[in-house]
């Protein structure tokens, strides 16, 4: 059964290529250290990986550019790259919220701040995953780089 006009804001076509490659594709917007952003999907998105390829958001089957995590402060993981300029995140936990893992608040290296949940993290590791507090959030998931994290809080 289809989701009503509206309700689904992830409108990805899921298909798979003529070479049986079926993994599926992510939408994805990486954020560099330098402020530069490059938004498209990937496939081979892998966090314990150096590296990995972001085709362009009007041909998601296309060429791939290579992404260096090295070069990146996250990866975030979207319902949709234009995501929406009017809604103000919650970046709090309400009392009914019971998150998997860890609540814990991300200041990045440039002064950001993500308020989330996280199943373990480890600075001494490239990088760790934390799902947004907010559920109608634009982002399903943040991939920080750990070396642009300045400071981790448990909340």
């Amino acid at each position: 059964m289809n989701a009503a006009p509206g309700k689904d804001r992830d409108s990805t076509q899921k298909k798979s290529t003529d070479i049986g490659d079926k993994t599926e594709l992510q939408k994805v917007v990486a954020r560099f250290r330098d402020g530069k952003i490059i938004k498209g999907f990937t496939r081979n998105f892998f966090a314990n990986k150096d590296l990995f390829h972001v085709s362009p958001p009007d041909n998601p089957y296309g060429e791939g550019r290579i992404i260096r995590m090295r070069e990146l402060k996250a990866v975030f993981f979207v319902r949709d790259f234009g995501g929406n300029p009017e809604y103000r995140e919650r970046r709090k936990y309400t009392v009914d919220d019971s998150p998997f893992g860890r609540r814990v608040e991300i200041t990045f290296c440039d002064g950001e701040v993500q308020v989330g949940a996280t199943m373990g993290y480890s600075l001494e590791r490239l990088g760790f995953f934390i799902t947004p507090a907010d559920p109608g959030s634009n982002n399903r998931k943040i991939f920080a780089i750990s070396t642009a994290v300045d400071n981790v809080r448990r909340l």
